[in-house]
């Protein structure tokens, strides 16, 4: 497909969808997973896909925050173009959703307003004792494993390996893809 057809589809289009992977965010400055230097190709003491688990994260949470904290947790990044072109399109009324399997937030900092974000986000984290919410800058700051006033761990509200998508953000997904006029794929291998 040309650029040309792409554009005279975008063009002609009030209701397209986008969906995107970590790809949409190197731009900004923020790692892929399986780039060169992406996430899966860098060397820990165990596989990333381990420490981001579920019951790695039940099993080891000290080792858990210390990875997450250091490697899963872009904070202070900018929106790159496409992050703005999108939510450009959205105000237009071309673009009628972001579907993301990133959780940097970057989509809603440049302005998307009907984000559906698969695998959660760093700036949400509750109690799993309480629920109380607690933001990114507290979970970045605080000392080893965070907890919350009542004692609780605080877990990312970010989905593990191991851990079901969230019902109505899938459920809000297929509708907008399955009535979407275009569908643009970017920035992701599709892979998980």
């Amino acid at each position: 497909m040309s650029i040309d057809v792409l554009s005279q589809w975008i063009n002609e289009s009030q209701n397209i969808v986008f969906f995107g992977g970590a790809g949409v965010s190197t731009e900004s400055g923020i790692r892929d997973f399986r780039g060169i230097d992406g996430l899966y190709n860098l060397h820990f003491e165990f596989p990333p896909e381990r420490i981001i688990s579920r019951t790695f994260f039940q099993q080891d949470p000290d080792y858990f925050y210390r990875f997450y904290k250091e490697r899963m947790m872009p904070l202070g990044y900018s929106p790159n173009i496409t992050h703005r072109k999108l939510a450009q399109w959205e105000k237009a009324g071309k673009l009628r959703c972001v579907i993301t399997q990133n959780i940097d937030g970057l989509h809603q900092a440049a302005g998307s307003k009907t984000v559906f974000e698969l695998h959660g986000s760093v700036h949400r984290n509750y109690c799993m004792r309480c629920g109380m919410a607690y933001d990114a800058q507290y979970i970045k700051n605080s000392q080893g494993v965070p907890f919350c006033t009542c004692g609780g761990t605080i877990k990312p509200d970010v989905t593990l390996y191991e851990e079901q998508l969230n019902p109505e953000v899938l459920r809000n997904s297929i509708e907008a893809i399955s009535n979407a006029d275009v569908l643009i794929v970017a920035g992701t291998s599709l892979t998980v």
